[in-house]
């Protein structure tokens, strides 16, 4: 049986539970600030922004909305990820916790400096 997949992020969302649909919103919001350049897009079956290349990508689960990639190695990141479950260049953001939306710009923004250096 083949898994449908979002023609565009508006419709993923759509897909969603409603309260699952203010959070996916808002992480949304978050990166079209931080990165108000990028296009969006769905990759993956994941709603996705592109800048130069993919930037961030997310996507609901039953508990958590999985935010990728993320900075691995970097001491910068170290506390800002110890209260999250992360796997080799992802985070898990719990659903019954508040999302964390300083941390979603401040990864965004990280990943914007990495596409300029790669562009130079």
């Amino acid at each position: 049986m083949e898994k449908k997949v979002a023609k565009n992020i508006d419709e993923y969302i759509a897909w969603q539970p409603l309260e699952v649909q203010v959070i996916l919103q808002q992480i949304r919001a978050t990166v079209r600030a931080a990165a108000p350049t990028a296009q969006e897009a769905i990759k993956y079956a994941m709603p996705t922004f592109v800048l130069n290349g993919n930037l961030v990508y997310f996507a609901a689960f039953k508990k958590h909305i999985g935010f990728y990639p993320i900075p691995m190695n970097d001491k910068r990141f170290e506390s800002d990820f110890k209260d999250f479950k992360t796997g080799k260049g992802s985070i898990q953001f719990p659903l019954d916790k508040p999302m964390p939306l300083d941390l979603i710009t401040k990864i965004v923004k990280y990943r914007l400096e990495e596409k300029i250096k790669k562009s130079l």
